[in-house]
């Protein structure tokens, strides 16, 4: 069974950084499409960022373009996402998640698409 395990979360004011981890479980880490989710109290699960199984290609939502970066390392089964110049409105519990579908292209965007998840971590960004 795959296990992904985040942490990093954590209070922080407007315009800090915090680094997100999730460590994988297993021998196929790098046979997974990655992504990294969050909710908001009361609201939908939402997509943040994506990224291929070699780490080649990565994407984003808008809203955090340029302040986010998704990053792995397949060598230590681990997905990254670098969160700088943060908002209040970035204050959410983050997921990360694994698809492990062979599909070509690479990208899904719904959380359904996802096969494994991680329990979440809280991040809290104070104005």
């Amino acid at each position: 069974q795959v296990q992904l395990v985040e942490s990093g979360g954590g209070l922080v004011q407007a315009g800090g950084s915090l680094r997100l981890s999730c460590a994988v479980s297993g021998r196929t880490f790098s046979t997974y499409a990655m992504g990294w989710f969050r909710q908001a109290p009361g609201k939908e699960r939402e997509f943040v960022a994506a990224i291929s199984r070699s780490g080649s290609s990565t994407y984003y939502i808008d809203s955090v373009k340029g302040r986010f970066s998704i990053s792995r390392d397949n060598a230590k089964n681990t997905l990254y996402l670098q969160m700088n110049s943060l908002k209040p409105e970035d204050t959410a519990v983050y997921y990360c998640a694994a698809d492990s579908s062979p599909r070509a292209p690479w990208l899904v965007i719904t959380p359904s698409d996802y096969d494994y998840w991680g329990q979440g971590t809280q991040v809290t960004v104070s104005s």
